[in-house]
């Protein structure tokens, strides 16, 4: 009786690509609003984030929220969006 051993093809997994939840300035929320949506839709996110976003939003048009995979970013923009803050997504370079 002979005894073959079977060679599994190797597996390369791929790091899924990221990518970067933008927030961009508006004339129509106040700070106070925008902080607390941060913090509701984007979990984790502690005030003095929060409040750090907002702020670099508020200073430069737009801000970094947070860096994750396609799915997620996908879903804290939609959040952002649906409670009236302007957010996109792009991918990470």
């Amino acid at each position: 009786m002979s005894t073959e051993t079977i060679k599994r093809p190797e597996t390369i997994r791929k790091i899924a690509p990221r990518y970067r939840v933008l927030l961009h300035n508006d004339d129509y929320n106040s700070m106070e609003y925008v902080v607390e949506t941060l913090m509701q839709v984007v979990n984790g996110l502690t005030q003095p984030q929060a409040v750090d976003i907002m702020m670099a939003a508020h200073a430069s048009g737009c801000a970094l929220v947070i860096t994750c995979v396609q799915e997620h970013a996908e879903f804290y923009c939609e959040g952002l969006q649906s409670k009236g803050l302007t957010s996109t997504i792009e991918p990470e370079s």
